[in-house]
């Protein structure tokens, strides 16, 4: 969901970078714009249900809301602890928090984020969360979601038909060939690909913001689901969108479309677009499948099931 989706100056309508994702029942904040509680409670994004915050960089606009959601996370009586992945310097700003304002009474946990090409930096049962280098004026990561490759499925009716042993099932389901012995001291080979199936498609979600365009982009966030690219200008503002290590709407249009990607997520818009529909208009040309970040705006990537064998 969209909680903000402004660049460095909110409007009326729009709150500065925040978004949450739902992957498999955990949530995750990206980014943590001034206001940011503010549209959780709004938009109903359970508090209780952070665990996990993903700063892309220390700009204001993408972390001035993390001190008020640190405090309130406190006064609300988190006792469990809230990890938050971000890059150098997020140190000594939550330092800050605990000087002038007094500890919080939950551990708050820096992974500090450092890497020149796509890291795994989380993983969990079912995800993998990577973070690559971006391309702007400080120190700025993207993060790209990954579901894990998923246990392959036997087919029912070969269980008894081959009279599979747990062990042989068990080497099904890592995607490995059975290999029986004759009594003869032959191999038989039964094959994963005919006796066992993958349930359904691993989905990916790329977070790029903020960010010039760079050729490396597009490789490694290659075949995304749903990939959200900062749109800050319209293409008549190029110079100024390469002076400010930022991206036009048709930048992050051909990022999405030489990655392969499913759909776009067009944000981090400037204020003085008071209607959004130009940026739009522009990134559609050459992606059909681009969209707005607007506040509230859930977009879903459907689980792709394969038919029960």
């Amino acid at each position: 969901m969209t909680l903000g989706s402004a660049s460095a100056r909110p409007t009326s309508s729009r709150f500065p970078s925040a978004h949450s994702l739902t992957v498999g029942g955990r949530l995750f904040l990206i980014d943590c714009g001034e206001g940011c509680q503010m549209q959780m409670a709004r938009f109903k994004v359970p508090f209780s249900r952070l665990d996990n915050i993903f700063i892309s960089h220390l700009h204001g606009d993408h972390v001035f809301g993390l001190f008020g959601l640190i405090s309130t996370l406190d006064m609300t009586g988190r006792l469990s602890p809230l990890h938050i992945y971000a890059p150098q310097g997020m140190q000594s700003l939550l330092d800050s928090i605990s000087t002038q304002f007094g500890e919080v009474k939950y551990e708050v946990v820096l992974h500090t984020v450092k890497c020149s090409e796509p890291t795994l930096v989380a993983e969990f049962k079912n995800l993998e969360i990577y973070a690559f280098p971006l391309r702007h004026r400080i120190e700025t990561y993207g993060y790209i979601f990954k579901e894990k490759e998923p246990q392959m499925n036997v087919v029912k009716s070969a269980i008894p038909e081959y009279k599979l042993t747990l062990e042989e099932i068990g080497t099904l389901k890592r995607g490995e060939d059975v290999i029986r012995k004759t009594d003869s001291g032959e191999d038989i080979v039964l094959k994963c690909e005919d006796l066992a199936y993958k349930p359904f498609e691993p989905r990916s979600f790329a977070y790029c913001s903020d960010t010039a365009p760079f050729p490396k982009l597009q490789e490694w966030i290659k075949g995304a689901d749903l990939v959200y690219h900062e749109a800050t200008y319209a293409s008549d503002l190029r110079a100024l969108s390469r002076s400010t290590a930022h991206s036009t709407s048709q930048d992050a249009a051909k990022a999405a479309l030489a990655a392969g990607a499913k759909k776009l997520i067009l944000g981090h818009f400037s204020s003085r677009y008071r209607s959004l529909d130009l940026l739009l208009d522009e990134a559609r040309e050459i992606f059909p499948e681009s969209y707005l970040a607007e506040e509230g705006t859930i977009f879903d990537v459907p689980e792709k099931r394969f038919p029960v064998k």
